[in-house]
């Protein structure tokens, strides 16, 4: 009898695993998704929100997001992270020259940023502080940004998002720099101790350093705020700001510019009246905004008739914002006149730091080719001097608008010997957007930088009065006639971000620059050795 043979066993298959390709894909959607929600969190930390301790988790989830990266990816994921930011920070622009320009302005700047990141992802493989070494290329980013081209772009920077927290402080040690970096270091820590956690780390010394950076940037703003300024505190003063409101929303306002003046003069003549009836203290000076009188009263009789009937009316001298039109015929300057009743101008400063693209139109003919909206840009060309006049024996430094977000031009100022710091603003083109309130926390950072109370006062709002401390002691509403009169300490006092001026950035941008350096020095060294030949070719390309 034959006994039959068992046919062979043929194994089951195996159950299949994921494929890498699969897990790939929805690394890289998460990755995508990160990369934008990050640039969410950073826009949701500036003003008018209070909610500016998002700007930590932001950078939290671009240090996850660049994590292993190589730099064309971290290109990518850094544009991705800015444009997150700069789209709707920047949608106040769109409102003056509509979409195109606003997201061509949003993918310019955000470009500057994405460059930043590549060096960050190579910094990040340094031994030595890396997570230092993130935060300084990111400042450097932030300060190429804010001066080319055509004299740069600093709005937006991480520190304006600032003025409310307990960071702000720093901004007396080493300016908006220093604030900006540590706000980037904090969640770049927070960041690197998440992915450490996420890796399977629970031991103490995996987790000691970026634990130790967190905590010691979040504790480096009330240390910093115990560091008082050197120099004396001078006399009380009382300062008024007009706000006279203008006819009509948007863009076209301007031509209903004597509407403007005598929105101003009203507002002025019933700020004299209160005065008189002991409703309001009598001011010592008065600022008006920029743009309140765009009629030039150096060439206006009538206009200048309605200024100086204001000024006699409140009896101080009147800061007048103007737009003077030069000899030429063709350009024009954006001037703050100090007006005397019955004598009319004593003083003048002309703006120095000019907006492109709005003032002014560089390349003009070559922009045209693209937009009709250029020929809305002015003629407007920079003044000289150092952005300080006197009022009533009141050294005031005049920051007009755009220039108060410029380190130099409120250091500038400051070294001229003001005492206090206005900011006569132009806002009614830009509509309700939040541009007034991005404005308003550059003011706040800027009075904290240098201990200097701030007076903003606005065509259309919103106008404030800021404290040294940057706290906003009064505040108008937009769109609406109001005054504010507020008592001003003068100071003569220096912080040390004012004597430093801008040696904090340009240390910080130099170790990034030094860091991306060594990185990419030690990245050859790798790469010649076969066992970094391995590494590379095992790198996952995400």
């Amino acid at each position: 009898m034959a006994v039959p043979t068992a046919e062979p066993r043929v194994p089951e298959p195996a159950a299949e695993s994921p494929a890498p390709s699969s897990r790939r894909r929805v690394l890289f959607v998460l990755r995508l998704v990160g990369a934008i929600a990050g640039g969410a969190l950073l826009y949701l930390a500036f003003p008018p929100r209070p909610t500016w301790f998002l700007a930590v988790p932001a950078f939290a989830l671009l240090r996850l997001v660049l994590d292993g990266r190589r730099p064309r990816a971290a290109f990518g994921y850094g544009f991705l992270f800015s444009m997150g930011v700069f789209v709707p920070l920047l949608h106040w622009v769109s409102s003056l020259v509509q979409t195109l320009p606003w997201i061509a302005l949003a993918v310019f700047e955000s470009l500057f940023m994405a460059v930043a990141a590549i060096g960050m992802v190579l910094v990040a493989r340094l031994r030595f502080a890396p997570i230092v070494a993130m935060a300084c290329v990111w400042i450097a980013g932030e300060a190429v940004r804010g001066r080319i081209p055509f004299g740069g772009m600093p709005w937006g920077r991480v520190g304006f998002s600032q003025p409310d927290g307990p960071l702000v402080p720093l901004a007396a040690i080493g300016g908006e720099p220093l604030l900006s970096f540590v706000t980037v270091l904090a969640g770049l820590a927070l960041g690197e101790l998440l992915r450490r956690l996420v890796a399977g780390e629970r031991q103490v010394r995996p987790l000691a350093g970026p634990v130790a950076l967190l905590v010691g940037a979040l504790a480096s703003g009330p240390i910093a705020g115990l560091v008082p300024p050197t120099g004396d505190v001078g006399r009380t003063v009382t300062i008024a700001a007009i706000q006279g409101n203008v006819p009509r929303l948007g863009l076209d306002f301007n031509a209903q510019r004597r509407a403007v003046l005598d929105n101003h003069v009203k507002q002025t003549v019933q700020l004299a009246a209160d005065v008189a009836a002991g409703r309001t203290p009598k001011p010592d000076i008065v600022i008006w905004p920029e743009n309140s009188s765009d009629i030039d009263p150096l060439q206006n009789p009538d206009a200048a008739a309605q200024i100086d009937r204001a000024a006699r009316a409140v009896g101080v001298p009147v800061l007048v914002g103007s737009v003077l039109r030069n000899p030429d015929g063709q350009t024009t300057t954006n001037s703050a006149l100090v007006w005397q009743a019955g004598v009319g101008v004593v003083e003048r400063n002309d703006k120095r730091w000019i907006q492109p693209f709005g003032e002014y139109m560089p390349w003009r003919d070559f922009f045209r080719l693209f937009s009709p909206y250029v020929d809305r840009a002015g003629y407007f060309v920079p003044g000289t001097g150092t952005g300080r006049v006197t009022m009533a024996g009141i050294p005031v430094g005049v920051a007009i608008c755009w220039e108060v977000a410029f380190d130099e031009a409120v250091q500038e100022e400051i070294d001229a010997g003001a005492q206090v710091l206005a900011v006569p603003s132009n806002n009614a083109t830009f509509g309700l957007t939040e541009m007034t309130y991005q404005q308003m926390a550059i003011s706040q950072v800027r009075s904290v930088e240098h201990d200097r109370t701030s007076i903003i006062a606005t065509t259309s709002g919103v106008s404030a009065t800021i404290d040294p401390d940057g706290t906003v002691t009064q505040a108008t509403r937009q769109f609406t006639a109001a005054y504010l009169v507020d008592k001003t300490v003068l100071r003569d006092t220096t912080t040390l971000a004012s004597r430093l001026r801008s040696g904090p950035e340009w240390t910080l941008a130099a170790l990034g620059v030094l860091a991306v350096a060594a990185a990419l020095w030690a990245g050859r060294g790798r790469r010649r050795s076969p066992v970094g030949e391995r590494t590379a070719q095992a790198h996952d390309e995400g």
